[in-house]
């Protein structure tokens, strides 16, 4: 590889190969799913953007709760988690989508969704739809539910 072209021609295909190999996870940090979204009930506010463990897949956590009717005064907590070890957390802050993987931009995949309303997780995807809201869907066996977020100003 003594001729400049050649050598040149090797380094762009390289580079290509790599950035094919490795994928587009930085493209992911600007992605039309990750902000700050109201439920379809209008109970909370989640914020998603990348995982702290991996910034190629999206995460969410509950940054606003409404207070159900029954609900004691004071901070909310998790009261419906499995772990009976988690009730005593506070929902604010609480991660609720995890591990979501980039399909495309603004189309999630293979991820999760913790309903802190039942204590159920739900394997889910999600997708910003052309209206600019996120469809949220999620699957527990055969039983599934989808729901529609509009995003917080």
């Amino acid at each position: 590889m003594n001729d400049p072209k050649m050598w040149a021609a090797g380094a762009v295909a390289i580079a290509l190969a790599l950035v094919l190999a490795v994928g587009h996870p930085a493209r992911a940090e600007g992605d039309p799913a990750f902000g700050d979204w109201l439920t379809q009930a209008k109970d909370g506010k989640v914020r998603v953007g990348p995982c702290a463990a991996n910034l190629a897949q999206a995460c969410g956590t509950l940054f606003w709760a409404k207070p159900p009717p029954d609900a004691p005064p004071g901070p909310l907590h998790d009261r419906h988690n499995p772990d009976a070890a988690l009730r005593s957390r506070p929902l604010i802050g609480a991660l609720i989508i995890s591990d979501f993987r980039r399909e495309s931009p603004g189309h999630w995949l293979d991820g999760k969704i913790y309903d802190p309303d039942s204590g159920k997780t739900y394997k889910s995807k999600m997708l910003v739809a052309p209206d600019g809201n996120l469809k949220v869907s999620g699957c527990v066996l055969m039983f599934c539910q989808a729901q529609t977020w509009t995003r917080v100003n």
